[in-house]
């Protein structure tokens, strides 16, 4: 299993990289784990083509989109988990200031909210980060989970 976080945009601010970066080693211990990060368009639609061009074929698609379904990390790790037992792939999508275009969400195997807060999507990538790294230590019975 590989994971990647697919995200639109950059963090110019520097606040929230060395978070995403801290979680990315952890689940490094885990998983091969990479963030990519796509420039940002005119249009959620032109972002939502290039999250699209640039999953791999087979790859399991996670969409990041408030209109999605709420899990808990336990749900989560249980999904992580299946994924891991069938050898598959994920991409963790997180669209740009607006949003997905309609592609993303469509082509998507799962469509998580994180929650009814709106999010700077800079952020959304720490705590994605941080619930896959939860996900495995929920997955081999760690305290961290706790």
């Amino acid at each position: 299993m590989r994971i990647r976080l697919v995200s639109v945009g950059r963090d110019r601010s520097g606040l929230f990289a060395p978070a995403v970066e801290e979680y990315a080693g952890r689940i490094r211990r885990h998983c091969p784990f990479e963030l990519v990060e796509l420039k940002e368009a005119p249009t959620p639609e032109r972002e939502g083509a290039a999250i699209i061009e640039a999953l791999r074929a087979r790859e399991v698609l996670v969409c990041l989109d408030g209109r999605g379904r709420e899990l808990s990390s336990e749900e989560l790790a249980a999904r992580l988990g299946r994924w891991r037992d069938e050898a598959r792939d994920v991409a963790f999508a997180i669209g740009g200031d607006e949003g997905h275009g309609e592609a993303v969400p469509r082509r998507a195997d799962l469509v998580w909210s994180l929650g009814r807060l709106t999010l700077p999507h800079r952020l959304a990538r720490v705590l994605v980060s941080e619930q896959i790294y939860r996900a495995f230590a929920i997955l081999r019975g760690e305290p961290y989970h706790r």
